[in-house]
């Protein structure tokens, strides 16, 4: 009997919803399990990093790695599982562009730390304590990961072979993308393993969505009550669908919320947020420079609408750091 091909996955910087959607394979994960051999999967089995330093390099057929970079520790364990693994896929938003742990880039380490030991409501008034990389206790020596100032993806710290988008992936592309692995039906390395096209090509509603659209007026959607059954652009609330990739089967948007773009930019462009940002500029009709900046003003965080998911590998990547003394 052939040996199963050892499989991986590894969770950095994310919610861990991620790893919620292997667990969504439902009954197909049983067909998985089946296929493969889990070698590392700590958020669920019992495995340790000796174990997976134990194996030869390239002993691994796949890993599976969640979340973006920004601790020490998840660089040695990503750098780790590269070295174990013949092919490794950048899996879900936060590992493929950043994702929402990435606009942590608007700020660094030590305003991260000043807020959250000091200056936070639930902090006590002149709190100063900080996390301890090394601390000595009387069996040794204690350490913890260093905190980065900046928040990387995954092929800003390793090599990629392909990458799953989403926020999550859903269990149809995580079923398909195991499928083309155990079967080497693989397109060229570097590929998304999603639609090519923009996610309007697959979205019920594009029918319903004006040849030319334009629109007076941006709308939250708490703030109106949406038609379902028409586009939500055309009702004046921002949805990222013209920009975005396809291969979600527009879950968000038939469950009635509009696209956020957390699978990324479609085929031909290098920033997503420079796409969406024009696009939305693009949309807003209005002769009234005035009434348009209004209009625009209602985007009310215009970095966590147009680089949500992708700030650390836009063109802008990070704010700028103070210059150290």
């Amino acid at each position: 009997m052939a040996e199963k091909p050892k499989v991986a996955l590894y969770w950095c910087a994310s919610c861990g919803g991620c790893e919620e959607a292997v667990v969504d394979l439902a009954e197909a994960i049983l067909d998985v399990v089946a296929a493969v051999d889990i070698v590392f999967w700590p958020v669920a089995l019992d495995f340790k990093v000796s174990d997976v330093e134990a194996l030869p390099d390239k002993a691994i057929a796949v890993s599976f790695i969640n979340g973006a970079v920004r601790l020490s520790e998840q660089k040695e364990m990503v750098e780790l599982l590269r070295r174990k693994s013949q092919l490794v896929v950048a899996f879900g938003s936060c590992s493929h562009l950043g994702g929402i742990p990435g606009l942590a880039n608007l700020w660094d380490k030590a305003s991260i730390f000043d807020w959250s030991y000091s200056k936070a409501p639930s902090m006590e008034p002149g709190a100063t304590t900080r996390p301890m990389t090394k601390i000595q206790v009387p069996e040794g020596e204690l350490e913890l990961p260093e905190f980065w100032d900046t928040v990387k993806s995954l092929n800003q710290v390793i090599d990629v072979d392909y990458y799953l988008p989403g926020c999550p992936p859903t269990p149809k592309l995580i079923a398909n993308a195991v499928q083309a692995i155990l079967t080497g039906k693989l397109p060229p390395k570097g590929a998304v393993l999603a639609g090519t096209k923009a996610l309007c090509s697959e979205c019920d509603l594009n029918e319903t969505k004006p040849d030319k659209l334009l629109i007076q007026d941006i709308k939250r959607v708490t703030e109106v009550q949406l038609d379902l059954k028409k586009c939500y652009l055309a009702q004046g609330v921002l949805c990222m669908g013209p920009v975005t990739r396809s291969g979600c089967e527009a879950l968000c948007i038939n469950g009635g919320m509009p696209c956020t773009g957390c699978f990324g930019p479609v085929q031909e462009s290098p920033d997503y947020g420079g796409k969406a940002l024009s696009f939305v500029a693009s949309i807003v009709d209005l002769e009234d420079p005035a009434r348009a900046q209004e209009v625009l003003a209602k985007v009310a965080d215009p970095t966590g609408i147009f680089y949500r998911y992708s700030l650390p590998t836009s063109k802008l990547g990070r704010k700028k750091m103070p210059r150290r003394k």
